[in-house]
């Protein structure tokens, strides 16, 4: 087999990349180790940014989105049960969010797959890469116990935090930054009216809460827990209860409790690995970068970096000049570290640390009442809530 592009993993940032490549007419292969009913019902991110709105309308993959999906002009803060409302569309020239689930993304990306000659290969097993220092690698794998290759000219790794492919760059050039955070999200899933029109991140004095949802009829909760904790710990009862008290009266009120039909504890991490090129492996999403789910950026992420990539890759491909392909590191990498400080900030000022003493509690409380207080750090918030531009 030889394709101009081998797509290492089936989710967000691979399947973009692959639609958009197909859209230019470059040919791209995509390896995902398991199969489409494993990748599409992994329970995920569900609040898209202006750029991913923009980019699955640019692909024509915007239907069900526009249907489905529900519109935020705002989204909420509340300190010890008080709320408060952030206008992200009056303070960024009327730029918003949209709520759709990762799930219902990926069912799109896959569903449009075949009348675009987007080719994915489904269980490939033992996936590895050779010769990305030269000029035309090869991937290898297995499927059904058959060995497998695929000659191509450039390789994208899009297959997650423990992919092979940042394990593929020499630890002589790979520098890796990592903040791991002394707690974790228990989240549910649950067939019930959200409790608001908009989220709201809760700062409580016993921990961090998220009412969130991923249509009028189901909501998505997190309480934030030790990373001790067990799922057996937390029946259903006692989440809710945990739950309406971080949130507080005003909101607690509003919660229609019922059966959790999709629980997990999710720790929490920031991390990046730079460069994100090496040789003819270009790095993306998961595989490049984590940010903790404070914000929502992990799936605005991997679009971001193959929006970069295609332009890259088109231009090299139309036009023969590399000037993108060799500037891809540096200008994903810059809108990278600025989610990462946005998500860093927006989880310092959100939730309990194990080491905080009254001094650090009331610091985090002047600082949400100064942003409740100024339309200056309201406006910086909204600026990085709904997405950055693409420079």
């Amino acid at each position: 087999m030889k394709t101009d592009i081998a797509i290492i993993g089936a989710g967000p940032a691979g399947m973009l990349l692959a639609h958009l490549l197909a859209q230019e007419g470059i040919s791209a292969v995509v390896l995902e180790r398991r199969d489409r009913a494993y990748v599409e019902a992994r329970v995920r991110a569900g609040v898209l940014e202006q750029v991913t709105v923009d980019l699955l309308r640019r692909l024509g993959l915007n239907a069900r989105m526009e249907r489905d999906g529900l519109v935020h002009g705002g989204t909420n803060l509340a300190l010890d049960g008080e709320l408060f409302h952030i206008d992200l569309a009056a303070l960024t020239g009327g730029r918003h969010v949209v709520v759709y689930g990762q799930q219902e993304v990926m069912k799109d990306l896959f569903d449009a797959a075949p009348a675009r000659g987007v080719e994915i290969v489904w269980n490939a097993e033992d996936v590895a890469l050779h010769g990305l220092d030269g000029d035309e690698p090869i991937v290898t794998w297995t499927a059904q116990g058959e060995a497998k290759q695929l000659a191509c000219r450039f390789v994208a790794g899009c297959d997650g935090f423990h992919g092979v492919s940042r394990a593929a760059i020499p630890a002589t050039v790979l520098r890796q930054f990592e903040r791991v955070y002394p707690f974790g999200w228990l989240g549910i899933l649950a067939d019930v009216p959200p409790a608001d029109e908009e989220l709201v991140y809760a700062n409580h004095e016993r921990g961090f809460a998220l009412a969130s949802m991923r249509s009028p009829t189901r909501s998505r909760y997190y309480v934030q827990c030790g990373l001790e904790e067990k799922l057996e710990d937390w029946p259903d009862e006692r989440f809710w209860d945990e739950l309406c008290l971080r949130l507080g009266p005003q909101l607690a009120g509003k919660v229609t409790r019922g059966a959790a039909f999709e629980k997990s504890i999710a720790p929490l991490r920031s991390f990046v690995a730079e460069p994100m090129r090496w040789g003819r492996l270009f790095l993306a999403g998961d595989a490049a970068h984590i940010v903790p789910p404070t914000g929502a950026k992990g799936m605005n992420l991997a679009a971001s970096d193959v929006t970069f990539l295609a332009e890259a890759l088109v231009e090299f491909f139309k036009s023969g000049k590399a000037g993108g392909i060799e500037g891809y590191s540096a200008r994903a990498l810059a809108r990278v570290w600025k989610a990462e400080r946005f998500s860093w900030w927006f989880t310092s000022v959100t939730h309990r640390f194990p080491e905080m003493d009254g001094f650090s509690r009331r610091l985090q409380m002047a600082e949400l009442d100064y942003i409740r207080q100024s339309e200056a750090a309201q406006r910086s918030l909204a600026e990085n809530y709904v997405g950055l531009p693409l420079l």
